[in-house]
């Protein structure tokens, strides 16, 4: 099957949203987890899947990073979508007849001023898209579902307000993952490169592994660790730095890190953002 990208989550999830971004003329695969969204890729059911890696008030996605190194897929480009939480309810309901929101655990946690000026129980569903099928079947006017505008469209709900998030910068990174690498021609400028590695269980390892980037003046955009199968000597870590693998500075910063490494995998150079342009700090 052609032109189909997986996401985890129900139809109308914002992962559902950002596929439809990024590659509107696209197929949604709607998986009910991460590892089945990586294995409909690897199956063959789909040809990308659309993976969140971080958000900017939740932080990283742990289970991207535990299931992402051993998948044997790859990233071939990011995305980023602005999160904007709609209050959706059936055909009826009023601000003021509302007396519970359903959503996800951390979509409730984004939304805690509106429940608090309308006094709402909030009630933990699975998957904010989740919430608005179950609210869309049960009816009646007192409960509402935290979701996308795009979960309003699919389950005929009304959006009783819109951008009900605390936060106007609520915003969640995705890798775009293949099970092929797709990395842009040697000097493509504005690329990123993502890699996980494990130092070697010696003092300073990591002090030295990174020291290469900042000799090379490479600049290192995110990284973070785990542990690797419950082990608490065995971390590993997940990196991006700015440039193309190909790039000299970069080459070097490499090498030096596999020095002080057990082990060192790219997992792709890929196209940077538009809103890394846009939303560079100084």
């Amino acid at each position: 099957m052609s032109n189909v990208i997986a996401f985890q989550g129900y139809p109308g999830a914002y992962s559902d949203l950002a596929c439809r971004k990024a590659y509107p003329e696209w197929q949604t695969l709607p998986c009910p987890s991460f590892e089945a969204a990586i294995d409909a890729v690897s199956g063959g059911q789909a040809q990308l899947a659309m993976l969140p890696c971080e958000n900017s008030l939740a932080g990283r996605v742990p289970d991207i990073h535990r299931l992402l190194p051993d998948s044997g897929l790859f990233v071939i480009g990011e995305h980023f979508e602005r999160v904007e939480h709609c209050l959706l309810a059936p055909e009826g309901a009023t601000l003021g007849s509302l007396k519970r929101a359903h959503s996800h655990p951390v979509a409730l946690g984004q939304v805690r001023n509106i429940l608090k000026r309308l006094n709402l129980q909030a009630v933990i569903e699975a998957d904010t898209a989740g919430a608005a099928e179950l609210i869309a079947a049960r009816g009646g006017t007192e409960d509402a579902a935290i979701a996308s505008e795009l979960a309003a469209e699919i389950y005929g709900l009304r959006i009783l307000q819109r951008n009900v998030e605390d936060a106007a910068h609520n915003t969640t990174r995705f890798y775009v993952c293949s099970t092929a690498p797709q990395t842009p021609p040697a000097r493509t400028p504005d690329c990123v490169t993502s890699f996980v590695f494990r130092v070697r269980n010696i003092p300073a390892a990591l002090y030295k592994a990174l020291g290469g980037f900042a000799t090379n003046r490479v600049n290192m955009t995110k990284l973070e660790s785990y542990m690797v199968d419950g082990e608490f000597t065995a971390t590993q870590f997940l990196a991006d730095v700015d440039g193309h693998r190909e790039d000299a500075d970069l080459e070097r910063a490499l090498d030096e890190l596999k020095f002080f490494c057990s082990q060192v995998r790219v997992l792709g150079t890929y196209p940077a953002h538009p809103y890394r342009r846009e939303h560079r700090g100084g």
